[in-house]
């Protein structure tokens, strides 16, 4: 089987992070989004794995050659020289993914993170015969999004309500797919969608399924569902292997550590917190709802909550970091500075406090 990742474009979202790296190369739960979904393919025996981008394709394929060897699975790039949009990409990687098989081909957004339940997936897309088949979910305000309207029994689509006024359902596109190869016969190769051309008019012809998603889902494009998002996987990482959660008194809730990480004494960490590789957090730190990335040092009795701490960055002593702080790639936060929401661009030293949320240059 072959897959398609929607990588798209510059994460304008995610930055400062995405100023450092491609999107999908930006860490989540202590490693690249992108391989999340890349080892949930090769478990229900995805051998190829296409990613459709329009920024820094080198960047991608020379992080990602790595994980090629490791997974045993290929990795290739079809390149944009224009934007898209969710359907042309798989008309431009037609060639990829038509390979005379007849076998049905998977499409993922790139930035949503869930349980990944493919197999389930492929039983259900095989038990209805028809040509397409979407994963929903599950929303509590429908009427920011558009909703998937669907016969309840049988999973057959019957239509899209793009951000309804009344209600008409709660379940919404969850960004990944499984298609049979003549859907490619509908989309033309120029910027079109998926989601408001190609999907309707499969609706139409009543070939269109929708499986409710089981478990979590979040789209974790910008920080604040980044944050949420993490929290849910780490909840799910409970019910499913609570062994490679972190343990000790100085635990509190869902944590994730590298193993590489060192942690001090006297430190409280936790809810929803992940350590990567190489970090080193000081005595007395208190850690909580954040994310601490690569090669970072938090010195001592710093406090950070509701924060994204981007690689090789430093947190000074009794430095106090809150409220959606983002600091990207190599960033140096003074002693007893104060962050409240402070979006800072890779490579600054910050001296004096943020007091409300804005971005430094």
């Amino acid at each position: 089987m072959k897959a398609l990742i929607l990588v798209g474009g510059f994460g304008t979202r995610l930055r400062p992070l995405t100023l450092s790296f491609p999107k999908p190369l930006v860490d989540f739960a202590n490693k690249p989004m992108i391989l999340h979904q890349i080892e949930a393919l090769k478990e229900v025996g995805v051998t190829e794995v296409v990613l459709a981008i329009n920024y820094r394709p080198e960047v991608m394929i020379n992080f990602l050659k790595d994980f090629e060897d490791k997974l045993g699975i290929t990795i290739t790039c079809s390149q944009e020289t224009e934007p898209l949009g969710t359907a042309g990409p798989l008309a431009l990687a037609r060639g990829k993914l038509a390979d005379g098989s007849g076998e049905p081909f998977f499409v993922l957004n790139s930035d949503v993170i869930s349980e990944y339940p493919f197999a389930e997936l492929i039983e259900f897309h095989k038990s209805h015969g028809g040509e397409a088949t979407i994963m929903v979910t599950k929303v509590d305000e429908p009427s920011k999004y558009g909703v998937v309207v669907m016969e309840e029994a049988t999973g057959k689509v019957e239509r899209f309500v793009e951000k309804p006024k009344i209600f008409v359902g709660n379940k919404i596109n969850a960004g990944i797919y499984l298609l049979n190869p003549s859907v490619l016969d509908r989309i033309e190769l120029r910027p079109t969608s998926i989601e408001k051309e190609v999907f309707p008019q499969i609706a139409a012809d009543q070939q269109l399924y929708a499986m409710v998603l089981p478990g979590f889902w979040m789209d974790v494009g910008q920080p604040r569902d980044y944050i949420t998002g993490l929290r849910l996987y780490l909840d799910s990482l409970r019910k499913k292997s609570a062994a490679k959660l972190a343990t000790g008194a100085h635990v509190v809730g869902n944590v994730l550590v590298h193993e590489s990480a060192k942690i001090g004494e006297g430190c409280l960490i936790g809810p929803d917190v992940a350590i990567g590789p190489g970090c080193v957090v000081e005595d007395g730190v208190r850690l909580s709802r954040c994310t601490v990335m690569r090669g970072v040092r938090i010195k001592k009795h710093a406090c950070i909550s509701n924060s994204i701490i981007g690689w090789h960055s430093t947190v000074g002593q009794w430095a106090r970091i809150e409220n959606m702080t983002i600091l990207g790639e190599d960033v140096h936060v003074c002693d007893e500075v104060y962050s409240n929401g402070g979006v800072v661009l890779p490579h600054k030293e910050i001296k004096s406090s943020i007091l409300k949320p804005e971005i430094v240059m």
